[in-house]
């Protein structure tokens, strides 16, 4: 509030003058006003004769004298006494008003800007920035308490360097006491933090409020000053209620953030959720049924699809395993399946079980990534053989038979109990056709239904084995065998005699027997390592003695499944 003065009360055409002037001409009075500083305010400028003088006091300070011959100054200097008084009230209640509205509009400039912060850290710096601002401190620190681990932490510093924030975190138990108490305060005894180190030496007062949430205690705002009582009463005041102000905000970050990370919990805990279902139900097959997760399939989802089914199996496995044991067996197992299993998923397909020594893949796009993957697996078995030769283990053969066709792929069971099932003849006809690799002694075979979606089948060796009556089945099946994964010298060797293995094939269906007899038997003499042509060979001579099957239309007729 700026110093009053007497001349407040003589502003221009004031009615003080006017009134002064008349009551001096009533009552003959001769006066002189002076102010503090012998200054002549009202009447006569020849005042040192007056014999009488009454000074004009407010609040302990002499702001003017009155003087005079006659006693009746008296009551001038009440009337100035009583207009000065009121001048002075009029405007304490000014610079009161006026520091409510300065308070008001901090706090409201204050709450905005904390509107806009959603993280602790900015939350703190604006608190920090709004303090220092509106309170006439040398330096400033929020300090933040985690409780639970018993933590500070100083996301906010500001001002000169009278601060240690690192002494300021490594200070629990004295903070407790200071800033941290539950209290605000004034302090000037601060002796024990300078000795700590916490503030300098040459700070004189400090202020403090403390943050308060609902139930417990979020940190404090510390406020520091070099000079002796450099905080008063109206400051703690306000910083009181910045820092409810702050407290507010904070418990709302503090539950954001503690939602954020519930949240991101959550989800960090589903996607592992799902990427262990991924491993027991494949990602592609919920894929197929246009879910993108797990959680989103419901009892009845189904999609049909036309897809190449693929089978393999370990030839002989039974005659392995009697010489291992159960884990010795499980291992074994577990290591065929980790050497096929990321071939079948890097050629677009996807395990759709494994069944114990044999697995069951679908491949949804296209029926050359089958193909390329039963090619990249026969090597791989081979590459194992090697290993498994030099342990002086006994190498393994594995067939694999694939067809393509309609496939129903959906989630059956009832609602305490899910499966993602796979119904449709195309598996059960592909399961056939890796049995018939047994029959027909050869490690790959295909359908014809499979080999006629080949797009380039001349960047592959094919033979085609002819025609074959599954059990319990009433439609022939043709079956084409790919020789593109066999060994070098095996496959060029059969590609030599594919004219032959051919014609004798053409025969054989036609009932020709005996010229057939004659072509498989140069084959073999070519390369004694068909197998495949024992088979047909055998069978020929057997129809040439016995005579063909009852009604033969070149399909050979499997007994077994």
């Amino acid at each position: 509030m700026a110093k009053l003065s007497i001349k407040a009360l003589f502003g221009r055409n004031g009615p003080l003058k006017t009134w002064l002037d008349n009551w001096c001409n009533q009552n003959q009075v001769n006066l002189c006003i002076t102010d503090n500083t012998d200054t002549v305010i009202y009447g006569s400028q020849d005042h040192e004769d007056f014999k009488q003088s009454i000074p004009i006091i407010f609040e302990n300070a002499t702001l003017a004298n009155v003087s005079s011959n006659s006693n009746l100054i008296n009551q001038v200097a009440g009337v100035l006494t009583m207009l000065i008084t009121k001048e002075g009230e009029k405007r304490k209640l000014g610079a009161e008003v006026l520091h409510l509205y300065q308070e008001l509009n901090i706090i409201y400039s204050f709450a905005e800007n904390l509107g806009e912060a959603i993280s602790l850290e900015a939350i703190a710096g604006i608190t920090l920035n709004h303090s220092m601002n509106s309170i006439p401190a040398n330096a400033g620190a929020i300090v933040l308490l985690d409780e639970y681990q018993r933590a500070l932490t100083v996301p906010a510093i500001s001002g000169e360097k009278l601060i240690d924030s690192s002494l300021l975190e490594n200070n629990f138990s004295l903070l407790l006491r200071f800033g941290l108490n539950g209290q605000s305060a004034i302090i000037t005894d601060i002796a024990e933090l300078k000795d700590r180190g916490l503030i300098a030496k040459n700070v004189t007062s400090l202020i403090y409020a403390t943050l308060k949430g609902k139930d417990r205690i979020l940190g404090a705002i510390i406020l520091v000053g070099t000079l002796t009582d450099q905080f008063t009463a109206a400051h703690l005041k306000l910083l009181v209620t910045l820092a409810l102000q702050s407290s507010s905000a904070m418990e709302s970050a503090l539950l954001f953030e503690k939602n954020i990370r519930e949240i991101k919990m959550r989800e960090e805990a589903m996607l592992r959720i799902n990427e262990v279902i991924r491993k027991f139900v494949p990602n592609e097959f919920i894929s197929s049924l246009g879910k993108e997760n797990i959680t989103d399939v419901r009892l009845g989802d189904q999609v049909e699809k036309i897809v190449t089914v693929l089978f393999t199996d370990i030839r002989d496995f039974t005659t392995l395993s009697e010489q291992m044991s159960p884990e010795e067996n499980f291992r074994f197992v577990s290591s065929f399946n980790e050497v096929l299993g990321p071939i079948i998923r890097s050629h677009r397909g996807f395990i759709n079980q494994y069944l114990g020594d044999s697995i069951m893949a679908i491949f949804p796009i296209q029926p050359e990534d089958a193909l390329l993957a039963a090619i990249e697996m026969q090597r791989a078995v081979r590459n194992l053989n090697q290993q498994r030769t030099q342990k002086g283990e006994l190498p393994i053969h594995a067939g694999i038979g694939m067809h393509t066709g309609s496939l129903i792929m959906g989630i059956t069971g009832d609602e305490h109990r899910l499966d993602a099932a796979t119904i449709s003849d195309t598996v059960n006809t592909a399961a056939r056709i890796e049995s018939l690799t047994k029959h027909y002694k050869s490690s790959l075979l295909l359908s014809a239904e499979t080999f006629k979606r080949i797009p380039e089948p001349s960047r592959f060796t094919f033979r085609r084995l002819g025609k074959v009556l599954l059990k319990g089945k009433n439609n022939v099946l043709s079956v084409v065998e790919c020789m593109n994964g066999m060994e070098e010298a095996l496959a060029s060797a059969r590609k030599k005699n594919m004219g032959d293995f051919d014609m004798a094939m053409e025969l054989y269906q036609q009932g020709q027997f005996e010229s057939a007899v004659q072509l498989f038997s140069k084959v073999l003499a070519s390369d004694e390592k068909d197998h495949t042509v024992k088979v047909f060979y055998e069978k020929a001579k057997r129809y040439l003695a016995e005579g063909a099957p009852k009604n033969w239309n070149g399909a050979d007729e499997m007994l077994y499944k």
